[in-house]
């Protein structure tokens, strides 16, 4: 699940292991998902170190324990990737670990229902190559042994994008499981070419590849929630028609791509949409956008797998943006899209964490998900507070869905 880039040719220097925090919630989760393979449950404090086994554990749980769990996931904190005072800090997996605790939505309190995986296998250079340049790769190697010797180094880009020695690896039923890569750093702003805004490598997009290579689920949906666009996983894709890539995210917002026009090429055309929304949108837009845009495309599709990249920074405190989502916005759409898959794609979904940075809104919506995984009934009223959201740009969003609506034919 989480995957460790390694270097086929030598092994990385000393005790220095870089890893790819692209926990692939895909790469790994869904494999889980489908073989219950190589996972182990264990009841999660605040501890969050994961450790790479070859070996068949004998505490594995069997496909009875898999069948049974109705949420699965798997933390990889990445602490020894941090930067100081940077939004994209090591406090962050934690944050949302302690959330999980302290509600009682781990499996110390839950049982059998939350099922935590341990035990990630590395992933190879032709996995990560699979959306990235070869050359980027080997060339981040040498980031590294560079990061070993002088603590922590830029490589951005564009946007700032750090690099530390060791991006620590701290790690078909009736209701099937959904499952939840807490991972960091985020992923979408990956560039095939390269990193961008936080982004080390494409999370989703190399999960994507791995479920059509080696899963043989072809039709892959990506849905983007994040604040931002997610124009490394659009990119990736734009000329695929077998992977549709839909993302909602402000207009105006970092990096100003994904607009309306942007719908993919070539043999792609039409498998990209992009619906930029008005500062101050919220709940009420986001519940029409998933009822008139992200249903009836993936009706369309016919997916194979739904995967999301779950960025948490639409939230109202969130200090990156300005749409003014709620807890409760993150309930619906974790809710909503469980049950989506579960209409189109026997359940297969795997939700990847993106961006989110207060760590209060952060920690809060994503237990609120597990919660609607689960099936209970939304906390949100407890962390939400009406009185800070103002009226949203209701003709605005109106118009963008309209206008989006008309380009893909919905």
């Amino acid at each position: 699940m989480m995957f460790l880039v390694r270097n086929q040719v030598q092994q990385w220097k000393n005790h220095c292991r870089f890893s790819v925090n692209t926990m692939l919630s895909g790469h790994r989760f869904y494999k889980h998902l489908l073989s219950g393979r190589k996972c182990v449950s264990k009841n999660t404090k605040t501890s969050v170190s994961c450790s790479y086994s070859t070996e068949q554990n004998d505490t594995s749980p069997s496909i009875k324990q898999l069948s049974h769990a109705r949420v699965i996931y798997a933390v990889a904190a990445a602490l020894g990737h941090n930067k100081e005072a940077h939004p994209e800090s090591s406090a962050r997996v934690p944050a949302i670990v302690k959330a999980l605790e302290k509600m009682e939505l781990t499996p110390k309190f839950c049982g059998s229902d939350i099922l935590e995986l341990q035990n990630f296998n590395l992933a190879s250079v032709d996995d990560i190559a699979s959306v990235h340049a070869k050359a980027y790769v080997s060339g981040l190697e040498k980031a590294m042994d560079q990061a070993s010797e002088q603590g922590l180094i830029l490589i951005e880009g564009s946007g700032p994008t750090y690099a530390t020695s060791t991006v620590a690896a701290s790690k078909n039923q009736l209701d099937p499981p959904t499952a939840f890569a807490l991972i960091r750093p985020p992923g979408h702003h990956a560039i095939p070419k390269g990193p961008m805004e936080f982004c080390v490598f494409g999370n989703v997009a190399i999960a994507a590849r791995h479920a059509q290579r080696v899963h043989g689920l072809k039709r892959v949906f990506i849905i983007d929630f994040d604040v931002h666009h997610g124009n490394g996983t659009n990119d990736a894709f734009l000329d695929d028609p077998d992977i549709f890539f839909l993302s909602t995210h402000q207009d105006g917002s970092y990096p100003g791509t994904g607009k309306f026009d942007e719908i993919g090429i070539g043999a792609g055309e039409g498998a990209t949409l992009n619906l930029p929304l008005p500062g101050g949108s919220g709940d009420t837009a986001m519940r029409t956008v998933f009822d008139e845009v992200i249903v009836p495309c993936a009706q369309r599709f016919k997916p194979d797998i739904i995967l999301v990249s779950a960025g948490y920074d639409g939230h109202v405190l969130d200090p990156l943006a300005s749409l003014q989502f709620t807890t409760g916005t993150y309930y619906m759409l974790a809710s909503n899209i469980k049950q989506l898959a579960k209409d189109l794609c026997g359940g297969r979904c795997v939700f990847f964490l993106e961006g989110g940075y207060n760590l209060d809104s952060l920690s809060y919506s994503v237990a609120d998900s597990f919660r609607a995984f689960l099936g209970e009934p939304s906390l949100a009223a407890e962390f939400d507070d009406p009185a800070i959201l103002y009226e949203e740009p209701s003709t605005r969003v109106k118009q963008a869905i309209q206008r989006v609506k008309h380009i893909h034919s919905l």
